[in-house]
């Protein structure tokens, strides 16, 4: 029997097979995961932009899965890190590692339960949609488009062997998609006579004989928190893009109630039972929402305990009468109407059970009216609990390592503090010479930012800037309006000379590949493009930082945690803000060098970041970039790299599982192994509009218009069309539609 081969042989076997290279921070990493598992300790590890972590993490963990037999969980932020790590990453290295470990690697996908189809539904277990939306045994006499796309469904769901939406290609719209699936909630689980033919059933016992299984943070907070057990028994959990861990999780755990929810919920239950008293109670939430002021509730008002109370009470009535109505068992409609009723009594009870770290506060929308939200001030010990005990957990981002130390990231995490897991930090560089590579340029001369908008000092300062690098600039500011106000400045300055595209002129796709496609180019925008953006080469050689990006002062759960660490003591100024801040920062400035050749400046237009005294808390956060206030020498550098610059090297166009069916392209042999893929992965497809930063399509106009006409709620249609009612709202006003609130 061969010799098992040491870790170091099977890092070399497997970046030689995929044609990188190897590099002295990914082997540090390798082997520090490898310790870590055998230890139990766990890890974070900060690795650079070139590292190739998703490699430093991935051999370990099938070695260890192979050894342990059982499987190692991955977990990433967002879909193109998923997309990337199953369609090329763990593919090439299955093939690498094979003939040296004596079998091929496996690995599997978990998903929500929405993302499959649901065969009871399919079959007619659920009832037809009285809110409108076209239901399954009627579409083969339907004309419409989504008709069309749920007879598709239906002919796809006879050859599909895994009902993953992702597989079907071209993809059909999400009303069309919600004829087919159903959510965790609706699910009649076992009680389902359909069961054994699950295709989410089938995916999670694949998963369970995989040695490597990837997911999502959310479906992972869901799993570990509501006690779902969705994903299989493990010891070893990596979480990539660690540093949005807490912000997904708390989203995750985030409720709302309006009076429309309330309504769509009486809707729902309807032809089961009288739903009378729970419109009423609806009705009552809505009137005592609007008596309440829009921010943080500190102490719930008389009117809005009443309010709630009714509807914890209706809501609990309907739930006992709707079991007592017989077992449900196969019946997808009770099941339905269970789940809606049950997220009312959910949400209502939470709130009124004024839990200590909850955090309420009230928000106007234009359309729903004020919305009831509550979220925790803290998720760190139901982290350090349902996350960091009893597995070893490696996170790992190219931001942890804030003010430079782990001590902030550890703290929200729930590792630090009395009763804390044993952990330790770890920076393994990066392969880029930053120093030699990029300026931090910071206009020292300017004023601090005020609350009125961006000076005309400062829009001076970003045309010399941008002249002097001949465009190849992404500005990243932090607001919407503060993006759209220089990129009008700008335009009236350049007219056709530098280009200037803005976020929401078109899909961020399309506006990120026109940028790199073109070095003379601009492109300003607000927090999508300070993270995730990958344009390497000539076309960005500038990034402008317009402000520090602290949380918004009115922001309710960042001023509820800076206040509580005020309480104990602390200071919830640089714990809360200044820590948000820095991450965006370093977030943002790393958009600069993404390979070794890259050569650039970022300019912060913040005066504080040298004058403040948390700027060497916020400076210690960034890449070791060169620092200068000079502006003169910046400017020089500047039109040198422009005179200089090669011909750009402009973004591959990859399509995401389900959306071209392809996989991201491979790198060239010398490149870095990326960190994440380009985040231009969507297809083009024909748009009518861009509103409130949402791309519309002709189809997508077309279910707005029959949303319309069916009497829908915006909160019913966002729902179905998976976007925020905010943007539903936007769009309709175009189109001079009305809708209910």
């Amino acid at each position: 029997m061969p010799p098992t081969p040491s870790l170091d042989e099977l890092i070399h076997q497997a970046v030689t097979a995929i044609g990188g290279t190897e590099r002295p921070g990914q082997v540090q990493m390798a082997h520090a995961v490898a310790e870590a598992v055998q230890t139990g300790e766990h890890l974070l590890v900060q690795a650079g932009t070139g590292t190739g972590k998703s490699l430093a993490y991935l051999v370990p963990a099938v070695v260890h899965a192979q050894r342990s037999s059982r499987p190692a969980i991955v977990a990433t932020a967002t879909l193109a890190l998923q997309a990337q790590i199953v369609d090329r990453d763990l593919p090439r290295l299955a093939d690498a590692l094979q003939p040296v470990l004596g079998r091929r690697p496996t690995y599997a996908l978990v998903k929500g339960r929405r993302n499959y189809l649901c065969k009871h539904k399919l079959e007619g277990g659920y009832p037809d949609d009285d809110e409108g939306l076209l239901s399954v045994g009627e579409v083969d006499s339907a004309a419409g488009r989504v008709g069309q796309e749920v007879v598709r469904l239906r002919e796809w769901a006879d050859e599909t062997e895994s009902g993953d939406r992702d597989e079907l290609v071209p993809g059909v719209s999400e009303r069309a998609w919600r004829q087919v699936s159903v959510s965790a909630r609706e699910c009649l689980g076992s009680k389902c006579p359909m069961v054994q033919e699950c295709f989410v059933e089938q995916a999670r016992a694949v998963a369970k004989d995989s040695d490597v299984v990837v997911t999502n943070h959310a479906f992972l907070a869901i799993d570990a928190f509501e006690g779902r057990h969705m994903l299989p028994e493990h010891d070893l959990l990596v979480i990539d893009e660690g540093h949005e861990l807490v912000d997904r999780v708390t989203s995750t755990i985030t409720d709302e109630i309006a009076a429309g929810s309330v309504a769509g919920a009486a809707k729902r239950v309807g032809r089961l039972a009288e739903t009378e008293a729970l419109v009423d109670a609806g009705e009552g939430l809505g009137q005592a929402l609007g008596q309440i002021a829009e921010g943080r509730v500190l102490n719930l008002p008389e009117v809005l305990v009443a309010a709630l109370g009714r509807v914890r009470d209706t809501s609990r009535d309907l739930l006992s009468e709707l079991k007592s109505q017989g077992s449900g068992e196969g019946d997808g409609g009770r099941q339905m109407a269970r789940a809606a009723v049950q997220e009312l009594f959910d949400m209502a009870e939470r709130v009124l059970e004024q839990r200590e770290l909850d955090v309420v506060w009230v928000s106007e929308d234009p359309r729903r009216g004020p919305v009831l939200r509550v979220a925790p001030m803290s998720v760190a010990m139901l982290l350090r609990d349902a996350i960091f005990d009893e597995r070893t957990v490696v996170l790992t981002s190219a931001t942890l390592e804030l003010g430079g130390t782990f001590d902030a990231v550890a703290g929200q995490l729930g590792l630090r503090g009395e009763g804390g897991p044993k952990w330790r930090g770890l920076d393994v560089g990066s392969p880029f010479d930053y120093p030699q590579q990029a300026m931090a340029y910071v206009a020292q001369h300017l004023p601090a930012p005020g609350r009125d908008g961006m000076s005309g000092q400062a829009f001076d300062e970003i045309e010399a800037l941008i002249r002097a690098a001949g465009g190849r600039t992404l500005g990243l500011f932090s607001s919407r309006r503060a993006a759209e106000a220089a990129a009008e400045e700008m335009r009236a300055r350049f007219g056709d000379e530098i280009p200037v595209l803005c976020q929401g002129d078109d899909q961020l796709p399309t506006l990120v590949r026109q940028f790199a496609a073109d070095g003379p180019t601009c492109l300003f925008g607000t927090l999508s493009l300070w993270q995730g953006v990958d344009v390497p080469g000539s076309a960005c050689q500038l990034v402008i930082i317009d402000r520090i990006p602290f949380p918004r002062p009115d922001d309710p759960l960042s001023s509820a945690r800076s206040q509580a660490i005020a309480k104990m003591g602390g200071n919830g100024f640089m714990a809360v803000s200044a820590t948000h801040a820095a991450l965006r920062l370093a977030q943002g400035a790393g958009r600069l060098v993404r390979r070794s050749t890259d050569r650039g400046v970022v300019a912060f237009l913040d005066s504080r970041m040298m004058t403040a005294r948390y700027a060497g808390f916020l400076q210690r956060s960034l890449p070791p970039f060169w620092p200068t206030t000079d502006r003169t020498l910046v400017l020089k550098a500047l039109g040198r790299l422009d005179a200089t610059a090669p011909e750009v090297v402009g973004v591959d166009t990859p399509a995401l599982r389900g959306v071209g069916g392809g996989a991201p392209a491979t790198p060239a042999p010398d490149a870095p192994v990326p960190d994440a893929p380009v985040e231009t992965p969507v297809a083009d497809s024909a748009r009518t509009a861009v509103t409130d930063g949402r791309a519309w399509s002709e189809e997508d106009d077309e279910e707005l218009r029959d949303g319309a006409d069916m009497g829908l709620t915006v909160e019913e249609l966002a729902d179905h069309l998976d976007v925020s009612a905010e943007q539903v709202s936007a769009r309709a006003g175009q189109l001079g539609l009305a809708l209910d609130g």
